[in-house]
């Protein structure tokens, strides 16, 4: 009974870590004056769906992909989010290691099944893993878009980069498209305007 409590105790905990992302910002938008970005969790959640998404396209497992996804920033909640710039001068433990700390005390199926997910992910060498990579790249692009189109000036080096980091044909080819259109296209299509 006291494992099971524990077990509890620990998972409830884990829950409650990954609430941090719904505060957390991703701050590699401040470079551009962006003063207000996304937070790591509104970035996961389209990462996920775009995930999903580009699975179907590449004909691997949706679900996998998307469980990739939702999972890949989770450590932020530990070493938050560090530009790319930054990560330069900061000797950072790895994804796999930070998240094994954050589950040593949840639920063994837990810790082993997030953990499972996470180094599938840092691997990189499935094609589930390629489409989630594409996956978390795509977003960045789109929410570069989004804020170009919103009047941020200074995220062309976003969308250049997460462009050419693109692996799948899927990927390139919906960057393409987003490049090429208003961020409310979506809407101009469904009500007819």
């Amino acid at each position: 009974m006291a494992d099971e409590t524990a077990n509890a105790q620990g998972t409830a905990a884990f829950i409650f870590e990954m609430g941090v992302m719904k505060q957390a910002k991703r701050t590699g938008w401040w470079f551009t004056g962006n003063n207000n970005p996304e937070s790591i969790a509104d970035h996961s959640f389209r990462v996920g769906i775009i995930g999903a998404v580009l699975a179907m396209m590449e004909g691997v497992d949706p679900a996998k992909v998307a469980l990739m996804c939702l999972f890949h920033d989770t450590q932020e909640t530990r070493i938050g989010d560090i530009p790319h710039i930054g990560r330069r001068y900061i000797d950072v433990v790895g994804n796999v290691e930070v998240t094994a700390d954050q589950v040593a005390r949840v639920h063994p199926a837990v810790r082993s099944g997030v953990l499972r997910v996470v180094e599938a992910y840092e691997a990189n060498d499935t094609p589930e893993a390629i489409v989630a990579k594409d996956a978390d790249k795509l977003e960045c692009l789109v929410q570069a878009v989004e804020y170009r189109a919103q009047g941020n000036t200074l995220v062309q080096d976003w969308i250049d980069t997460s462009l050419a980091s693109l692996k799948t044909a899927s990927a390139q080819a919906l960057a393409e498209e987003a490049l090429n259109m208003s961020p409310l296209e979506w809407r101009k299509k469904h009500l007819g305007q």
